[in-house]
């Protein structure tokens, strides 16, 4: 077993007092702008400031910007105080509990580029007579104008909990309760440190319950996954690469309750590794802090899941991609330069595309959408669909119930959904398309869009529309081809490229032609035995946080361009 570390390891206690010490908040509708007196609660005038909930941020306006004494003090200290902060950044909110202070957390952008977050602590003094850094003089030169007195304790808290109900609108639930896993070993390495200085601020600062385990060997959360009491959390926090998410989902899945776990746990992930294409996806960036706000104010989302059959008879979960070709050679034989970060696909494409080499196969399929135009179609119906309908699931109340198990039966002992098409040693169903491969290059099968930063080799792919977007290419192109197809996926432009073919697909089976002792077959990144598989896709059968109920890429170039009737196409 791991290092298990609750709140109550080093960097806990004061958090939790603070916590603890903080008056409970009446809760109110999150459209309300009025207090139960008929005060609007949009604005508090404070002494100091007026605090202004409008559009989506909260907006600090000082009364009297001459005076040496600050509205508010910041923590860690900053120059000046932000003049707003959006609601998605804003963590918490509370009164101290001797009434003196209105303190908020929020994360805030550390560099230029954007890609680090920090948790600062704006303090709020409710009375000019409370302690405060500045002479009688220059605290009486702040009433302006001087009819402003102290808020009521009942507009304060109506105050702090409509400012609350604004930074978790439905469905985001506060205070999820989060089982962490770090894997010191992921990608360069430097997990648990990214996770420390990174991430547990900012969970904590988002009176996130934590449970913290390290892992220490390959394969360990699977074990820990398929044992975890799913009724103590709401979210499972890989911090790694893809391939501990890719062990909590087969831990799961193994479960006599494989459905409602499924259903239950959102998992989620803290990119640490070299691929980290999972909280690209989700979150739209391959930064820890980023990607740790992202699931404090993640919106729950369904997402499809993949059973793999083997010839052995094992079957597997597969959350991410099947690869066959130079795909599955760059991603397993780079193994050994985890140390390189995401250099290490550039060079292993490089290696292999010049020795040329082809992967011949027969590919058998159940195709549902043909057609690069009708993909199209298709996706922007799905866009469509998540954003009207949502398949989003929860109503932001921590309810301590896990997210919801909407549609999973709860019997006893009920598994992994029955196969519709068999395994892989089963008879190949009639009405599937079979497709030689004498010529392969790459045989890729996506669940997601992104499978790297800058790498949205499936542009169409969508969370929880029961396909895998399939793209396949020919082995036997030229040098300079091959690189410019490579191009083409940084750019944004492969989907449309005519050396790719692309469907989208129910299920596949894949057959390599020739055993091969060098073989690799890919699965989320994981080596498998060279030898034919199958895959088979369970439609929104697992559960993620998402930022918007998506994927965060851009989709195929002209997708918004389809026309209105064919995207509210049934």
């Amino acid at each position: 077993m791991g290092d298990v570390r609750q709140l109550q390891d080093q960097h806990a206690p004061a958090m939790a007092k603070t916590s603890a010490q903080e008056p409970s908040i009446p809760a109110v509708t999150w459209q309300a702008t009025t207090s139960a007196s008929g005060k609007n609660v949009d604005i508090l005038e404070l002494p100091a400031v007026t605090l202004t909930c409008d559009n989506d941020e909260l907006i600090i306006q000082e009364h009297a910007k001459k005076s040496r004494w600050c509205c508010c003090s910041v923590t860690p200290p900053r120059r000046l105080p932000p003049g707003s902060v959006p609601f998605y950044n804003i963590l918490w909110a509370y009164i101290t509990p001797d009434r003196n202070h209105l303190r908020i957390d929020f994360a805030e952008e550390t560099s230029a580029k954007k890609d680090r977050l920090i948790v600062r602590q704006l303090e709020f003094p409710l009375s000019p007579s409370g302690p405060s850094h500045a002479s009688a003089r220059e605290r009486e030169s702040l009433l302006s104008p001087p009819s402003i007195s102290p808020p009521s304790a009942a507009v304060l808290d109506a105050f702090v909990s409509h400012l609350l109900d604004l930074a978790y609108p439905p469905p985001i639930q506060r205070r999820k309760r989060a089982w962490v896993l770090v894997n010191p070993q992921a990608g360069p390495g430097g997990a648990d440190k990214i996770f420390e200085k990174e991430v547990r601020p900012m969970f904590e600062a988002a009176r996130m319950p934590l449970t913290v385990i390290r892992t220490t060997y390959s394969g360990e959360a699977v074990t820990l996954s398929q044992n975890l009491d799913i009724s103590q959390y709401d979210i499972a926090v890989p911090c790694s690469g893809d391939g501990l998410p890719h062990e909590v989902f087969n831990g799961l899945s193994k479960r006599s309750d494989a459905r409602r776990a499924l259903a239950r746990v959102a998992v989620c992930h803290i990119p640490c590794g070299s691929g980290n294409a999972m909280s690209c996806n989700l979150y739209g960036t391959h930064r820890p802090s980023l990607a740790a706000l992202a699931i404090v104010k993640g919106v729950p989302t369904k997402l499809d899941l993949c059973s793999v059959t083997l010839q052995d008879g094992e079957r597997l979960t597969s959350f991410l991609s099947q690869a066959y070709g130079m795909i599955a050679d760059l991603d397993i034989t780079t193994e050994h330069l985890r140390w390189m970060g995401a250099a290490r696909f550039t060079y292993g494409f490089l290696t292999l595309a010049i020795r040329k080499k082809m992967y011949p196969c027969d590919v058998a399929m159940k195709v549902e959408v043909e057609g690069k135009g009708e993909i199209k179609g298709h996706y922007a119906r799905g866009v469509v669909r998540s954003t009207t309908e949502s398949d989003v699931v929860g109503n932001g109340e921590p309810s301590g119930d896990g997210f919801g198990e909407e549609g999973v039966a709860r019997e006893e002992g009920e598994g992994m959904p029955g196969l519709k098409y068999g395994t892989v040693n089963d008879k190949l169903p009639e009405d599937w398309e079979v497709v030689p491969h004498e010529k392969l290059g790459s045989f890729y099968a996506g669940n997601m869009a992104y499978m790297a930063p800058d790498a949205n080799f499936f542009s169409a792919a969508l969370a929880n529309d029961g396909l895998l977007d399939l793209v396949t290419t020919d082995g036997d192109i030229s040098l300079w081809k091959n690189i410019n197809m490579q191009l083409s996926v940084e750019s944004g432009h492969f989907f449309d490229n005519p050396l790719v073919s692309y469907r989208k697909v129910s299920a596949f089976r894949l057959t390599p032609r020739y055993q091969d002792p060098n073989g690799v077959i890919s699965i989320d990144g994981e080596a498998r035995p060279f030898a034919p598989f199958q895959v088979e896709v369970h439609k929104g059968l697992g559960l993620t946080l998402s930022k918007r109920g998506v994927f965060e890429a851009p989709g195929p170039h002209g997708w918004d361009q389809v026309s209105t009737t064919d995207r509210l196409r049934a």
